[in-house]
């Protein structure tokens, strides 16, 4: 089937499952960043259990498969008594593992703050929180514009796990099995959703660049 053709019979569902994938990124993306700040806090934090605590989301979440997360939500929680639907699990998968990367990227952030601005935050009296957030997360934050926006590229890539279960409306990677389930779709199903996926993430790269370069510290 010719690209005009698959557009004339599925373009209101190419534009819905564009929309979908948009979401789901956004959502997860924000969801994943608040945690992520959590969590890296809780790994800076003066109170061994936080940190050690931190430390085990780190090495569980950063190192499980979408694919085996997303299982374990949608078919090991119901025998738990703990019974969400498919969205939510979708949303809570491209959640807890994005958000132990944007922790190591923080974290990172942090490490290119001179100690001596700590030093004397804490000579001036300030609190561990208030030093967190007045002194050391601004300048983690705009020293981590660009690896924070590889992560929402990311993110927007792990949706496609909605494909594996019946979400509708559907992500575009979804789509592309719905097509070739009802029509001749062939290659240039695959092609359309991942041109969209391309044209989606060079805009985020770009807004990226343009974010970094404002607010970049000059050292």
């Amino acid at each position: 089937m010719s690209i005009q053709a698959l557009l004339t019979q599925f373009g209101d569902k190419y534009v819905q499952a564009l929309f979908t994938t948009w979401k789901l990124t956004a959502t997860s993306f924000a969801l994943a960043f608040v945690l992520g700040i959590v969590i890296t806090v809780m790994r800076v934090s003066p109170v061994r259990p936080l940190r050690l605590l931190a430390e085990f989301y780190i090495q569980i979440f950063r190192n499980i498969p979408g694919a085996s997360l997303l299982i374990l939500l949608v078919y090991a929680l119901p025998y738990l008594d703990m019974i969400f639907s498919y969205y939510t699990c979708v949303l809570m998968a491209c959640t807890l593992i994005p958000a132990a990367f944007c922790s190591e990227y923080l974290l990172a952030g942090m490490n290119t703050i001179a100690p001596g601005q700590i030093e004397a935050a804490r000579s001036l009296g300030l609190t561990f929180l208030q030093i967190i957030w007045r002194v050391v997360l601004p300048q983690a934050l705009r020293s981590s514009v660009l690896p924070l926006t590889s992560l929402l590229v990311s993110t927007m890539l792990t949706t496609a796990l909605a494909s594996q279960v019946p979400l509708n409306p559907q992500d575009l990677t979804g789509l592309v099995s719905y097509i070739n389930t009802h029509a001749v779709g062939g290659v240039t199903a695959f092609f359309i959703s991942a041109a969209l996926y391309c044209a989606t993430a060079v805009v985020i790269g770009q807004i990226g660049s343009w974010i970094d370069r404002k607010v970049r510290i000059l050292r």
